[in-house]
């Protein structure tokens, strides 16, 4: 048998085993201590458990909140941004001051320098041969 390794499985484990010691309590009575203490710390885990599951739950609809929270926000800074460089002008240097990039220009693109096209090498003198 495999080694539980999820916590729910762990639970039903200990349950399974609290469950068979206690239908053989008449033969285990000197282990009924030990048994009520697992079966506590049994408990405990079971509500933890429980609450990990409905704190994650809670943790995804949270993160669903921010996902459409943060969309909507995106939408409104780039009107904003847009509103902005229309009332100063998109070259403003105090479009820098609210994290935008004033147009500055463009900047002029050195020029190329040809390169020379190669000499046309004369074509050899095919030698002659007299008869």
């Amino acid at each position: 048998m495999a080694t539980e390794r999820t916590y729910t499985g762990k639970v039903g484990g200990l349950r399974r085993l609290n469950s068979a010691m206690v239908a053989n309590s008449d033969d285990l009575k000197d282990l009924e201590a030990t048994r009520l203490k697992l079966e506590a710390l049994m408990n405990q885990a079971e509500e933890r458990v429980t609450k990990q599951g409905a704190l994650r739950a809670e943790k995804q609809d949270t993160s669903k909140q921010l996902k459409s929270i943060f969309i909507e926000s995106d939408r409104l800074a780039n009107v904003l941004r847009l509103a902005l460089k229309a009332h100063y002008g998109v070259r403003s240097e105090k479009l820098a001051e609210f994290g935008l990039q004033p147009f500055r220009g463009l900047k002029a693109k050195p020029a190329a320098e040809t390169p020379e096209a190669p000499q046309p090498t004369p074509p050899a003198a095919e030698p002659t041969t007299t008869k």
